[in-house]
């Protein structure tokens, strides 16, 4: 689980991420977390129902890496699957593109 670019472009400056427990599990919109930037503090929902595996020890001390690097080293959450079914709703990139095209 992680922000776009677009996403993170829009938020600006992240200053700190409050990301979930490892080993805690959530439900498909469920609020997990949160991100507080310069502009304002938004919440972090899960996309899909899943069980966190691990977070990124890095956010905790350079919060700002989700706007240097969204893709790689900024990622939040590792988390399992809880129900594969979910991904259809998913969009890949492409679709991501038009979406915001719109």
């Amino acid at each position: 689980m992680g922000m776009t670019d677009h996403a993170q472009h829009e938020l600006g400056n992240v200053v700190y991420v409050e990301l979930p427990e490892p080993g805690s599990s959530f439900g498909i919109g469920d609020e997990v977390g949160a991100m507080e930037s310069v502009k304002t503090v938004e919440p972090l929902y899960a996309p899909l129902s899943g069980r966190v595996l691990s977070v990124n020890p890095k956010l905790e001390n350079d919060p700002e890496t989700i706007n240097t690097s969204p893709y790689d080293e900024g990622w939040m959450v590792e988390f399992e699957i809880l129900e594969p079914s979910q991904e259809e709703g998913l969009m890949d990139a492409a679709a991501y593109t038009a979406f915001l095209a719109r």
